[in-house]
């Protein structure tokens, strides 16, 4: 802790290159299980995995009565929103494209800072996020400027877009009353409650039939062990001490850590001008992240004038 700024920035990005992971684990799970399965049976070894920290630990917070509407909003909202959309869409849509719908959450996330919890923003914040989207659209189109995308794919994914800009309103307001094992305990398990009557209805025949391997259940546990829980919990600790839209920010990092895991696990098309946008994704990254000379400056001047009218009124007594 001697570094909170390094373990502030170690831990969000740690959590991107899980969940830009999580892209290229979802293509190989599939093979075997269904969405509803997959995100339920990840949800219950993620809490299973909380839930025994927090007792050797004794981290697990007792949430109060008032906020346990709260806890069931953000719940609500992710995992149980987030990965309807997450889940479905990313079946339809590549490991890509789906990387870069999600990275479009810092677009939207300051939006709902400023009008939630009136959280200001800076020129350059606005700048490096700007950036960061042209090396977004860099990093998706080929040689040729072609895309192409299923439509409810598409849809699939800015829902779970939508759920993950209010889940970070909600996560802000609880973060600063409980520590980020709670937060992502009660979270997990009550996303188990949501999800197992879906997972009755639609999916618990083709479970019988489903292969239990090695080879199959490694996907899913990294699923659940890093995208799910290690993931969640170095974000939320980081969004404690970034704030919603410069934690955010760090999204954009996604589809370019999906592009390079890609290319060496999956064997997808690296070119040039993904390349660039991984450049240009970065540079947007580092701008976002700088806070002007200038209000530095009349921050300094601001408080040179309070002392000096301070003196004044004092020499006026």
């Amino acid at each position: 802790m001697k570094n909170p700024r390094l373990i502030t920035y170690s831990a969000v990005i740690l959590s991107m290159v899980f969940w830009s992971l999580s892209f290229i684990w979802y293509k190989v799970v599939y093979l075997y299980y269904n969405p509803i399965t997959v995100v339920l049976f990840r949800l219950i070894i993620s809490s299973a995995l909380l839930a025994f920290f927090s007792l050797i630990f004794k981290k697990l917070q007792k949430i109060r009565g008032s906020e346990l509407k709260v806890i069931l909003l953000l719940a609500f909202l992710e995992p149980f929103m987030y990965f309807i959309g997450e889940s479905f869409g990313i079946r339809l849509v590549s490991s890509t494209v789906a990387a870069v719908i999600i990275s479009t959450i810092p677009l939207f996330s300051p939006l709902a800072a400023r009008y939630f919890l009136n959280e200001q923003l800076t020129r350059m914040n606005y700048a490096g996020i700007l950036i960061s989207i042209i090396g977004v659209i860099l990093v998706i189109f080929d040689d040729r400027l072609a895309f192409s995308a299923s439509l409810p794919g598409v849809i699939l994914m800015a829902l779970a877009v939508l759920a993950a800009v209010f889940y970070s309103v909600v996560n802000l307001r609880l973060s600063t009353k409980y520590n980020v094992v709670t937060i992502i305990t009660y979270q997990n398990a009550i996303g188990v409650i949501f999800f197992f009557p879906l997972f009755l209805v639609f999916e618990s025949e083709s479970v019988k039939y489903a292969e239990f391997s090695v080879r199959s259940l490694i996907p899913l546990f990294e699923l659940a062990i890093f995208a799910s829980t290690l993931a969640f919990l170095f974000f939320t600790y980081s969004l404690k001490y970034l704030g919603i839209s410069k934690a955010n920010v760090f999204v954009n990092l996604i589809p370019v850590f999906t592009a390079i895991f890609a290319y060496f696990l999956i064997d997808e098309k690296f070119t040039l001008l993904k390349l660039s946008g991984i450049l240009v994704v970065i540079l947007g990254l580092f701008v976002s992240q700088v806070k002007p000379a200038y209000m530095n400056f009349f921050s300094n001047k601001n408080k040179v004038k309070g002392h000096l009218g301070d003196k004044t009124r004092e020499r006026e007594k």
